[in-house]
């Protein structure tokens, strides 16, 4: 196995700093994350993942972005009702993909609120809006057979509508349409989707939700399968301070920076092992 990929999970907007404050902090310290051969988003990663290979802006110039004042954009929120329901067709899940099928169904027939806002919102926060030349993988699941896909520059579909498809949370906002499907959070086969990394003999997960259950696989587990095989790998996820800042709802844009400032300072007790894995 050769090659080095970064594997970018999802977490809401408190993801999106906590990852783009770790790859800073990394940065910083002389490791640049940045240099992947691949690139694996789903969910916030994606918005992370498409930012960073956009090569545009370095990751500490992408950490000051996060420390803007936040406009345009509102909090939305997973309420406890909405948690447990995840959870209750979680257990009744046969598999991820029958995991899948069944979210999907909730977000065809939600009342989540439709039109080209939540596009034009990803849009606003992509650097640029065509595919890197760079590899990246965007994951998402297809709404009717519940099946993941990753999204690349050889699929058709183009940046914006992938990254939006991956950051489709179900009940939260619509299911994205691409080709003749729609789709939804990349993030409803599994939080970090490390194990499209397989093959790489040099991998780094950054998965800001650590948990899993019921047929959701964590991002430890797929590590730990992708280290079986011969991989180098690294999975970090939120320590308790990063947790702290994270607050009670990930989808406040509002948390951001603090999420940034948390996952800058989380990447310095990382330094060593990060090295372990991504240095000749």
């Amino acid at each position: 196995m050769t090659g080095t990929a970064l594997v970018l999970g999802g977490g809401g907007y408190t993801g999106i700093g906590w990852e783009i404050g770790m790859l800073a902090g990394f940065a910083q310290a002389g490791v640049d994350l940045a240099t992947a051969d691949a690139v694996i988003g789903t969910s916030a990663g994606s918005i992370v993942g498409a930012q960073l290979t956009s090569g545009r802006l370095a990751p500490d110039e992408l950490f000051a972005r996060q420390l803007a004042p936040v406009t345009g954009e509102t909090a939305a929120r997973m309420g406890t009702r909405e948690l447990a329901r995840f959870a209750y067709l979680a257990l009744r899940s046969r598999d991820a993909v029958d995991f899948g099928a069944r979210m999907g169904r909730l977000a065809l027939g939600s009342r989540a609120a439709a039109g080209p806002s939540r596009r034009d919102a990803v849009a606003r926060r992509l650097i640029s809006h065509d595919w890197p030349a760079r590899r990246l993988m965007i994951t998402a699941v297809d709404a009717e057979t519940g099946r993941r896909t990753a999204f690349d520059d050889t699929s058709g579909a183009g940046l914006v509508d992938a990254v939006s498809a991956s950051c489709a949370v179900p009940g939260v906002w619509p299911p994205v349409r691409i080709g003749e499907k729609w789709w939804i959070d990349g993030g409803v086969h599994s939080s970090a989707n490390a194990d499209l990394a397989a093959g790489y003999g040099r991998v780094v997960v950054l998965a800001p939700v650590a948990a899993g259950g019921g047929p959701i696989a964590t991002a430890r587990a797929q590590g730990a399968a992708l280290a079986r095989r011969g991989a180098r790998v690294c999975v970090l996820v939120p320590d308790r301070a990063a947790r702290a800042a994270f607050g009670r709802n990930v989808l406040d844009p509002a948390k951001r920076a603090d999420a940034a400032h948390a996952g800058r300072r989380q990447a310095a007790a990382h330094l060593k092992e990060v090295l372990s894995v991504w240095g000749e």
